[in-house]
């Protein structure tokens, strides 16, 4: 009997199907169902992103390929347009322009002139105000990360200046910095702030970092509220000062928050256009790049576009560099912190 009995037992357990490699199978199944119903949510999608952002892009650099009509300034005909290839291009990097006796340099004060200026100036209000604004906001999520009484009413207020349109504010700082301003009357002073280059410059700094510090504050609040305290509490336990505990625990933790809040500031800054074309109209040295990409549609669209293309592969170039090389990558942070837990 117990002969017979195994054989009919070890055949129950092969019909059972619950063998390593039968499981295998199984999971390789559901894995291909959940693909594919990935791909089906993802296919959409990716259908509005194309239409949104990737159609707009590809347009814009046949457009750059592309001459702009008007009169020939060589013969003084009308000329119709048609195919460039790079001119348009090393129109602004070289900033050539076509004169009857050929290519030359753009004279001064014409569009083609500004590139590298305005350029200049792009970088200089980026770097300036998201420097400030990394310091004043982490100093500002610091205090409202704390504990104690009214500190709802302290982000709620906080985030005021940034719920304010940027045209308004544009607005309101150039009320302030008129030459009979608040500014001007608070500190006893005759400045005129949209009459020259540094004065203009810093309106609009001081005015930038008005409104978007909030924005990093933020970002680096919620960095810090990612933070135990049972660190911390280690920490003082162990006899850190509050310089160490902050140079050793609350920076290396919170830097990925940090750098993803400077990523997002830095591009955005990058496109300033309405405070410094509200505020000064981009006289006296603050002219950016969107300045001059706007300015430059009234003349010629295609050349625009090429224009436009140069600033966008410049942002491309400053994003790739913050992610690749500075750590401003929320995802792979966010893997990372996973695979440690």
């Amino acid at each position: 009997m117990s002969m017979q009995a195994e054989p009919l037992t070890r055949r129950g357990k092969k019909g059972t199907g619950a063998g390593p490699e039968n499981k295998e199978v199984g999971q390789d199944r559901k894995q291909k169902t959940q693909g594919r119903a990935a791909a089906l949510l993802i296919i959409p999608s990716m259908i509005v992103l194309g239409i949104v952002i990737v159609y707009p892009v590809i347009e814009a650099i046949v457009m750059s390929l592309q001459k702009d009509a008007g009169l020939d300034p060589v013969t003084g005909t009308f000329v119709a347009g048609g195919f460039a290839g790079f001119y348009n291009y090393i129109h602004w990097i070289l900033q050539q322009c076509n004169t009857p006796n050929g290519q030359a340099s753009c004279p001064a004060g014409t569009l083609g002139s500004q590139f590298w200026s305005a350029t200049g100036t792009t970088f200089l209000l980026t770097v300036v105000s998201v420097a400030l604004e990394t310091v004043i906001g982490f100093w500002m999520a610091i205090i409202m990360s704390r504990t104690f009484r009214g500190r709802g009413a302290l982000r709620a207020a906080v985030l005021v200046p940034w719920a304010i349109p940027t045209a308004v504010t544009a607005k309101l700082w150039f009320f302030i910095f008129a030459f009979d301003g608040i500014a001007n009357t608070l500190f006893h002073t005759s400045i005129l702030w949209t009459g020259s280059e540094v004065p203009a410059r810093s309106a609009i700094i001081i005015a930038d970092v008005w409104k978007t510090t909030p924005f990093m504050a933020l970002l680096i609040l919620a960095g810090l509220q990612m933070i135990p305290d049972q660190v911390y509490e280690a920490a003082k336990v162990d006899g850190a000062t509050a310089w160490q505990r902050f140079r050793l625990i609350t920076l290396p933790l919170v830097k990925p928050a940090l750098m993803v809040a400077i990523l997002f500031r830095t591009l955005d800054a990058l496109r300033m256009y309405d405070l410094p074309a509200i505020m000064t109209g981009g006289a006296n040295g603050t002219t950016t790049l969107s300045i001059l990409v706007v300015n430059q549609i009234r003349v010629g669209f295609n050349s625009a576009a090429a224009l436009s293309t140069i600033t966008f592969l410049i942002i491309f170039i400053v994003a790739f560099i913050f992610v690749r090389f500075l750590g401003a990558n929320a995802v792979e942070s966010a893997t990372n912190s996973g695979k440690a837990k």
